[in-house]
């Protein structure tokens, strides 16, 4: 069973009706409205399936980065457990220069014991990711969900390690 560990957040208030409440969103560092996301990005946190990445670690590596908190919407634990950094209606930053008109989702984990990329998603994520990317179409009717590496323009590079298609 998949433990969801967010409820989506619009302006620190949880969603009942997120299309109603996405309709409402004041311009500038939110996304413009509901019709300016034209992606659902999926990425990997590219560690290996023997190393423990928490919320904490993916927190302090974004912030040494420069960010002031995980660039990612949501993240998904091999547990399948799901956890929300970013309200729907903020900016991200995991996909540069797609920031602004996407929702990033990132999974834990992306390369094999040997550190090469692999689809290492566990049942439990699998069912986690693709409950989050229906809900999230419901939401986004008009977005087109991509891998990071299907992304035009972005930093070559093999995230998410599978086929995104298969989520469709």
């Amino acid at each position: 069973m998949v433990t969801e560990t967010y409820p989506m957040l619009i302006a620190d208030e949880e969603v009942a009706s997120e299309r109603l409440l996405l309709r409402n969103v004041e311009p500038g560092p939110c996304l413009d409205s509901l019709e300016s996301v034209r992606f659902i990005v999926i990425h990997c946190s590219a560690t290996r399936p023997d190393t423990d990445y928490t919320v904490e670690r993916l927190l302090r590596d974004h912030r040494a980065r420069g960010f002031r908190t995980i660039g990612y919407h949501f993240y998904i634990r091999r547990s399948g457990e799901v956890s929300q950094h970013r309200r729907l209606s903020e900016v991200g930053a995991h996909a540069r220069p797609y920031n602004r008109c996407s929702i990033g989702v990132c999974y834990e984990g992306g390369l094999d014991l040997q550190g090469r990329p692999a689809d290492t998603r566990t049942p439990l994520q699998r069912e986690a990711l693709r409950r989050l990317v229906a809900r999230l179409r419901r939401l986004f009717p008009q977005a087109r969900v991509v891998g990071h590496r299907d992304l035009p323009g972005t930093l070559p590079k093999a995230c998410p390690c599978f086929d995104v298609a298969c989520l469709l």
